[in-house]
This record gives C-alpha cells, sequence and structure tokens, in this order.
C-alpha cells in the first residue's frame, strides 16, 4: 500500500479568493513505512503573500520569485501523488488549493479524489480524541513525536511531523527506510532534508533503586496517612502483603 503524507503553504486562506500554494511537501509510505522518498517544491504564486500568512510560515515573496510556477512542477506533482492514498491534517483546505490549481491550467486534469484516496487525520483525531485539541502540535505532544524544529509552518517539515504522528495514531511506526547513510532523506532532486525521525530501537532503561532510607520514610508517610484516613491506606495494606 503507497502512501503519501502531503501538507502545502499558501498565499492565504482561500483559494476561491485567489489565493495560491507556494509550497508542496510529500513524504512516501509503503506498507507503513518511510522509505526516504519525498517530494518538495517551493513555487511562484505570480502574486503577493499575505502579511497574515508571511507569519505562520515565514515564506516571503522575495523568497518565491526565481521558483516554478505551478504549470512547471504540475505534471511531476501529478505523477508523485497520483494512484496513492493521501495522508493530510485537515484534507478538504490542501485537497481545494491543489484542485483549485490544477484547474488553471485548463487541462481537464481530474479532481485529486478521483486519482487517490484521502485520509483526514483531523477528523480521525476528534474521532479518537472528543473535546481535545487536535492541532498538529497538540498531538505531536499526545503522541511523544518531536516537533522542536517547528517554529514554524512548513510544508515538508510538517508532512514528516505528520508522518509520524499517523503511524503512532494507527498502531505505532514499523520501520524505516532512510535513503542516506547519515539518517538524512533524499528528495526528488536529491536534496538531503535536515529533519531526523524518532529513534524507534529499544532503550535500556537505567534502574535507581530505594536507600534503606528512603523506604523507611516511605513506610513512615504511608503510617501517617493510614492514621488520618482511619486505617483506609489501600497503599499501607498492598506494602504488608
Amino acid at each position: 500500500m503507497r502512501q503519501i503524507v502531503l501538507d502545502t503553504e499558501t498565499t492565504g486562506l482561500e483559494h476561491a479568493s485567489g489565493h495560491r500554494i507556494i509550497e508542496i511537501g510529500c513524504v512516501e509510505l509503503v506498507n507503513r513505512k518511510l522509505t526516504g522518498r519525498h517530494y518538495h517544491q517551493y513555487i511562484n504564486p505570480d502574486r503577493e503573500v499575505e502579511a497574515g500568512a508571511i507569519e505562520v510560515h515565514g515564506i516571503t515573496n522575495e523568497m518565491l520569485k526565481d521558483k516554478p510556477r505551478f504549470a512547471q512542477i504540475a505534471d511531476e506533482f501529478f505523477e508523485f501523488i497520483k494512484g496513492a492514498e493521501l495522508i493530510i491534517h485537515n484534507a478538504p483546505f490542501d485537497v481545494g488549493f491543489i484542485d483549485a490549481e490544477f484547474a488553471l491550467l485548463g487541462r481537464k486534469i481530474p479532481k485529486v479524489k478521483s486519482i487517490c484516496g484521502v485520509v483526514d487525520t483531523l477528523i480521525m483525531a476528534r474521532q479518537k480524541h472528543p473535546g481535545q485539541r487536535n492541532s498538529l502540535d497538540a498531538l505531536c505532544q499526545r503522541y511523544y513525536v518531536d516537533n522542536s524544529q517547528r517554529d514554524l509552518h512548513g510544508a515538508l517539515l510538517d508532512a514528516e511531523i505528520l508522518a509520524d504522528v499517523y503511524l503512532m495514531m494507527t498502531g505505532g511506526q514499523t520501520a524505516l527506510a532512510l535513503a542516506g547513510d547519515d539518517g538524512s532523506q533524499q528528495n526528488e532532486g536529491g536534496a538531503a532534508s535536515e529533519h531526523r525521525r524518532l529513534d524507534s530501537s529499544p532503550r535500556k532503561l537505567r534502574v535507581i533503586r530505594a536507600t534503606s532510607e528512603e523506604l523507611s520514610q516511605h513506610q513512615q508517610q504511608l503510617a501517617e496517612v493510614d492514621k488520618a484516613s482511619g486505617g483506609n491506606c489501600l497503599w499501607q495494606r498492598i506494602s504488608q502483603e
């Protein structure tokens, strides 16, 4: 099973208002294993990036001036995602923008949901954790996924983090298959990503046992609790068994 964990950054919030995609980040999973293969591209949107959006992702108009237009990377991107199951956090946002970009090409390219399956991890998280915060940062905290490099939103970094979160939400990460000998991943153009995934190998934990003095103090504390509760201290009874 081939899955693509995908994220985008945009010039603003509404594609219906003419906003465009400025960054695409994708991470590939095959049979729930990270293959080390990913797709990453910055895009010149031919319009200004809103100040509010820059505060979120830090991608400025100056940074995008020499980047390709979507029309120049559309075929490559289409081939990368075609036939895969897309894993996206808040999928309607990203899918809506991708469909809008393809529509602007005027080439009758099918909508994303007709060529890919789509799994929305935001919906999945809300079902698993009703009434709780289910942002990507909140899920990282809940599933102990390292997001310390996420000072700003970024499509590739967020896709890499979401891949870890998705695997944890759905039963745990089964294996890694990183392309670089140093643990870095390689994108389609061969550029290495500095983001490193959590080490899933078993760790030997150091066991520190209580001293005799600490055990004595613990028993004294239990005796005081037992006295104050009228002999109902459960831990006192367990320790005496």
